[in-house]
């Protein structure tokens, strides 16, 4: 077997690997920092100092793959931004990938003006360059948690825009519900109608002119009083996965307006886990995950 080839930059406080067979990155990481405790592996993974092919990614049961890049900072602070709810995941010249925190808003609105994801990472690039410019591509629920995208340029907000199903292959939520999913998988077909003054979305099962919206979810871990599901979205519609997962007699935990009744993680159980998708100025073939929030997995 080939041997392992690494190298280390000192100036930068750096190492990095290649990886020559499939491993979990914490068994890896364990491995190649022999040295290291298994406590302080867990640090660097938790503070966002591992990356994978690039990409910061924190956690240790993520999968590797022959041909693999791991690279370790030993700089605590790796892109500069320091904030209790948005962390970078990746940023180049034309686009940046945020985790944003539940309670964080995506972006202001005429009637709010508060701290948002937007400001937050536009004030963290205007310090790096005054000129810099930010521009939103998409939104996630205010108390939903897990990536964002964000464009640098115009013109990369309209191509990503204009082309968002082209552009966007796999959408992946992670979704704690109420009670007992009972199938393993299933698929949830319907049209949905917003009620223009309570904002609500209602569901359909027929087509009577709203937005055919289609959603599929799988059985992660049951727990005695609800169940984790991963849910993907063929569509995009406005509340399409809450308003789905109501009509099955299943809301989400703490999404009092669909229907939820309980709140054992004391926030809505919704957060956005993976967004897949080619690169807008090269074409390259690009996954992005945020950690699934430990609370998910407490429930007894």
């Amino acid at each position: 077997m080939k041997k392992q080839q690494f190298k280390t930059r000192k100036k930068d406080r750096e190492t990095s690997f290649f990886v020559n067979e499939s491993s979990l990155l914490f068994d890896f990481l364990f491995k190649k920092m022999g040295s290291m405790s298994k406590t302080s592996i867990k640090g660097l993974l938790q503070k966002g100092q591992v990356f994978v092919n690039d990409q910061i990614v924190k956690r240790g049961e993520t999968q590797l793959s022959p041909q693999d890049r791991v690279r370790i900072s030993f700089t605590q602070s790796s892109n500069g931004l320091r904030h209790s709810q948005l962390s970078i995941l990746y940023e180049d010249d034309a686009i940046i990938i945020v985790n944003k925190g539940a309670g964080l808003l995506s972006v202001a609105t005429e009637k709010n003006e508060e701290s948002t994801a937007f400001r937050i990472l536009l004030n963290h690039l205007k310090k790096q360059n005054k000129n810099n410019r930010l521009y939103i591509v998409h939104r996630i629920d205010r108390e939903t948690s897990g990536i964002l995208l964000f464009a640098k340029s115009k013109e990369v907000q309209l191509q990503l825009q204009q082309n968002w199903h082209r552009q966007v292959y796999e959408k992946i939520y992670i979704a704690l519900v109420e009670g007992c999913v009972d199938k393993e998988s299933d698929t949830i077909h319907s049209w949905l109608v917003e009620e223009p003054k309570s904002k609500i979305v209602y569901s359909f099962d027929y087509d009577n002119g709203g937005l055919e919206s289609i959603t599929h979810y799988k059985v992660e871990k049951r727990f005695k009083q609800n169940t984790l599901l991963r849910v993907s979205l063929e569509t995009g519609r406005k509340n399409q996965i809450r308003v789905h997962l109501q009509s099955i007699g299943h809301p989400i935990v703490g999404d009092k307006k669909y229907g939820s009744t309980t709140s054992p993680i004391h926030r809505i159980g919704l957060h956005a886990h993976v967004l897949s998708l080619w690169h807008p100025i090269s074409g390259k073939k690009m996954r992005f995950e945020a950690p699934v929030p430990e609370s998910f997995n407490k429930l007894k």
